[in-house]
């Protein structure tokens, strides 16, 4: 702040004290400047200073609003003073004035005290309605920096919540279930299971996004095989759970792996990371009698090639079922929607993996009709379903299906877009889940729900409605034995139709986007690649007419305009 405006008038020091020589300031007792201050002269000086502060003060600071003040719980945190505001005192009170429950407990200095400003204005009137301004700003403030606390649910909500959604079917030809949450344990997923009604079911048995998870406690096995026994997701033929997979009585839970794992790494570190996590999943699958355990193959983008990529997938495979902490849980190959790099998008990939598999016991595959639709894979009517599934067999060995994922696809055929939909809403409809559920070689293996549950509330805000697979299970197994040409289907398949038509439509435009400009890129780089390759083949022509010194066949000659990408790119260095 500049003082220089106007200057200050008087300004008299006693003669005998030099205020430059710091040793002569030091050797100033506090009585002599106790006397010091009572100088008239010295007085009168520190009036004027005090004048020309509040001259300068009023100039910069007289029109500005006052700053609302910082609420104690925000300003303890900050470093350094808090900030005050012009011409206010502050007067201590004792705790308990003007206290409220949700202000937080006072730090050890300020004990049995708080703070509260008062504004010293000329005004009462006016200053009382500033400082109401101020202490509503702070209360505003103060409500705002408090986190609501967040109510406690009782133990009737808690068992409300848990009621059965629709009962049961057991004995069914079909084993649905869904992939439903193991949140706060695994044993949990069991009766999240039955509630929505399911006879199989999936679960995460450790966070699916991250590397680092706390260790499987023994008291949730116990608590998981004690309840699968309970509620009969143990295999036991006689609850009609698992009594034809294959020929082998097996508990209908198929965990899903961690999509952070691709064992088709080719990078050491990362390989050593997804086996540790895979292996890790399978030992507990062990502990828990789960003996069924799905993963997505990977990809092939850090290898050399497709069939490097595949050969250390099959290593890591084999690797793990020599592994005693493997148990003898089955390793289920995912049919994945595609992508230039993505393993499993196609049966061939599948036969492939399988063909490298020691013990082919150890392996199997789940088929996602969602998936292999976005692959270009047709099971829309009895016919092409049909023909689908010869070609599974004809390629991969019926054999080795194991389990289904059960999801419509928002998607057209071929889009190799991964986007679930709920059952007859998408682009396969009710006819293809028809000709699914009525095949009686896929009678008795774990078909999985994994169609979307969110919806909003009231509020706007999203929740799982968990019901929706409670009905799509009913539906599903309604559909066995029912004639697709009665008005009850065409009604069904009518009004689902209905209800995802407006989500279809709008990704059938993205990926009719998608893939015109995808074909105009292609056109432009062939273009561009036959001018490049005239190119290339004009330079070395020349080159070879300026050394003279070679002499160059018909055949090599023809063999520049063959030059691939690279070679090309080769050739212009």
């Amino acid at each position: 702040m500049s003082c220089s405006s106007k200057p200050i008038e008087n300004e008299v020091v006693p003669e005998n004290l030099d205020l430059s020589d710091s040793e002569d300031l030091n050797s100033l007792d506090e009585e002599d400047v106790n006397k010091l201050l009572k100088e008239p002269a010295v007085a009168k000086f520190l009036k004027n200073v005090k004048d020309v502060f509040e001259r300068e003060y009023s100039k910069k600071y007289k029109n500005k609003p006052k700053p609302t003040p910082v609420p104690r719980n925000i300003r303890a945190n900050l470093r350094g003073p808090a900030l005050e505001l012009p011409n206010v005192e502050e007067v201590e009170q004792e705790e308990g004035e003007g206290a409220t429950p949700s202000q937080p407990e006072p730090s050890p200095k300020s004990t049995k005290k708080t703070r509260k400003r008062k504004r010293a204005a000329a005004n009462p009137t006016e200053g009382e309605s500033s400082q109401g301004k101020v202490d509503g700003g702070q209360a505003e403030a103060e409500t705002q920096a408090t986190p609501k606390k967040k109510k406690r649910r009782t133990k009737a909500e808690i068992a409300a919540d848990m009621l059965p959604l629709a009962p049961r079917t057991l004995g069914s030809k079909l084993l649905v279930g869904a992939h439903v949450s193991s949140a706060g344990g695994v044993q949990n997923a069991i009766l999240n299971s039955v509630q929505i009604g399911g006879n199989a079911m999936a679960l995460f048995l450790k966070s699916q996004r991250k590397w680092e998870n706390p260790p499987l406690k023994e008291e949730q096995c116990q608590q998981f095989l004690s309840l699968c026994g309970r509620h009969k997701y143990n295999g036991d033929s006689e609850a009609g759970t698992g009594e034809n997979n294959n020929g082998r009585c097996v508990p209908p839970i198929v965990p899903h792996g961690s999509y952070l794992v691709n064992l088709a790494h080719a990078g050491a570190m990362r390989a050593k990371q997804a086996y540790d996590s895979f292996i890790d999943d399978l030992d507990r699958c062990r502990r828990l009698g789960i003996k069924l355990y799905n993963f997505h193959p990977g990809n092939s983008a850090s290898s050399a090639s497709r069939a490097a990529a595949i050969k250390l997938l099959a290593g890591h495979l084999n690797h793990a079922h020599g592994d005693p902490k493997s148990g003898s849980v089955v390793t289920l190959l995912e049919t994945m929607a595609g992508g230039a790099n993505t393993l499993g998008s196609t049966f061939e990939d599948l036969r492939d993996i399988i063909d490298l598999i020691d013990s082919k016991e150890r392996v199997g595959v789940c088929l996602d009709t969602c998936h292999v639709f976005a692959a270009g894979y047709d099971v829309r009517t009895p016919e092409t379903f049909a023909d689908t599934i010869e070609k599974f067999d004809e390629i991969v060995g019926l054999k080795y299906l194991m389990a289904l994922h059960l999801n419509d696809s928002k998607a057209p055929l071929g889009s190799g877009r991964d986007l679930h939909a709920n059952i007859g809403t998408g682009f396969l409809g009710l006819r293809a889940f028809h000709a699914l559920v009525n095949e009686p070689r896929l009678w008795g293996l774990p078909m999985i729900l994994e169609t979307p549950i969110e919806v909003k509330d009231t509020n706007g805000k999203e929740i799982q409605e968990k019901s929706i697979w409670a009905n799509e299970i009913k539906l599903l197994e309604s559909l066995v034995g029912m004639d697709a040409e009665s008005e009850e289907f065409k009604r069904l398949e009518d009004e689902l139709a209905a209800k995802g038509g407006s989500e279809r439509e709008r990704i059938q435009d993205q990926v009719k986007r998608r893939d015109e400009k995808v074909a105009k890129e292609a056109a432009k780089k062939a273009a561009g690649k036959g001018k490049r390759k005239a190119k290339v083949k004009g330079v070395a022509e020349e080159q070879i007419t300026h050394t003279e010194a070679v002499v160059i066949s018909d055949d090599e000659s023809s063999s520049l305009s063959n030059l691939s990408e690279d070679e090309e790119l080769f050739v212009k260095r």
